[in-house]
């Protein structure tokens, strides 16, 4: 047990020095490297989802939104999308019975524009 930590850690100081090196024996290397992390995106704890939550009255695009289809799909894609989804957020399932509702609800939004 003991062996393995020195084992490791000599791992993580050698891994250092060699990016130390590195670091060192590419003097323009530093700077594009704090460029870089400078010029990366400001990332928040939710930013891969989308924000905002629901309408209070729900539109056809925040009904494509919820199935994850175009607003101008097919009825077949419609229905295949909305079984996929309620099949994983079914209350019967130990899904949300609000999700499972805006779910319902976004279907029948845009059904009732394809009319």
């Amino acid at each position: 047990m003991a062996s393995s930590m020195i084992v490791a850690g000599l791992g993580l100081a050698t891994v250092g020095f060699a990016g130390r090196y590195l670091l060192r024996a590419m003097p323009g290397a530093a700077k594009q490297f704090n460029e870089a992390i400078k010029n990366l995106p400001k990332m928040d704890a939710n930013s891969r989802y989308y924000r905002g939550g629901f309408e209070t009255k729900m539109s056809r695009r925040e009904a494509s939104l919820v199935l994850g289809v175009s607003p101008s799909a097919n009825a077949k894609r419609i229905k295949d999308a909305h079984k996929r989804i309620m099949l994983l957020n079914h209350p019967d399932r130990g899904g949300s019975p609000y999700l499972a509702a805006k779910i319902n609800e976004a279907k029948d939004v845009i059904e009732s524009g394809k009319a």
